[in-house]
């Protein structure tokens, strides 16, 4: 029985964090002057997607990490699955960046500074937390502002959930639609190179055997 209890409870502790690994994107890295880290979101059509960043600058006299100071800000770009930027802005030292994306497919997100001058080549630790779907919307201030209860607000969840769900579901087919069609062609490039394959050994063996009986038949052989 303790042992059926611990593996349950490592069960449950495996699927807390694979939760937590599909609704957690939080993250910080470290970035140089001049330098950009850029990160592939792969959502599915009509998608909403919000960054919320801060940066800190890094302090060799107190050996940490402190607020950036002004002027010290990030540049966003995105692009969407066929390389066109749908958004290139300047930000500050902190604050958010937000977009739709129209195309369904991998969108990615580069971040850099818009400073090439800083003090003695310090780097910047850049906090970054993206949000996307329905993991953009704030309930408490929809509830707020529409005096929504608990329940109409949970339903108001829910909703958007399953719109959020929809459009997964209708980028999979998609996928799978794609990958069906690569998987086809394949198929028969493979079965036209096999065919091709076959009439040029046939042909061979043909002019061979013409070949042979010229020769034997020059030779008077045969």
């Amino acid at each position: 029985a303790a042992y059926v209890s611990r593996e349950v409870k490592g069960m449950k502790t495996v699927l807390a964090f694979v939760a937590c690994i599909g609704l957690c994107q939080a993250l910080y890295f470290h970035i140089a002057e001049t330098e950009q880290k850029c990160f592939i979101e792969e959502v599915p059509a009509e998608t909403m997607i919000v960054g919320k960043y801060k940066t800190e600058l890094y302090e060799p006299t107190r050996a940490g990490w402190i607020p950036t100071t002004p002027g010290i800000g990030m540049h966003v770009e995105v692009k969407n699955p066929q390389n066109k930027i749908i958004l290139s802005r300047q930000y500050a030292a902190e604050g958010r960046f937000t977009f739709t994306a129209h195309d369904a497919g991998e969108h990615v997100i580069c971040i850099g500074t818009n400073s090439t001058r800083w003090f003695g080549g310090s780097k910047l630790r850049v906090h970054l937390d993206i949000s996307i779907g329905d993991h953009t919307v704030d309930y408490a201030q929809i509830a707020a502002k529409e005096k929504l209860t608990e329940l109409q607000l949970r339903i108001r969840q829910l909703l958007d959930q399953v719109e959020q769900i929809t459009k997964e579901q209708a980028y999979q087919r998609v996928r799978e639609e794609r990958f069906r069609h690569v998987s086809e062609s394949t198929n028969a490039r493979v079965l036209w190179w096999s065919l091709g394959q076959t009439i040029v050994l046939i042909l061979m063996g043909v002019w061979q055997m013409r070949h042979l009986k010229s020769f034997f038949e020059a030779k008077k052989l045969v």
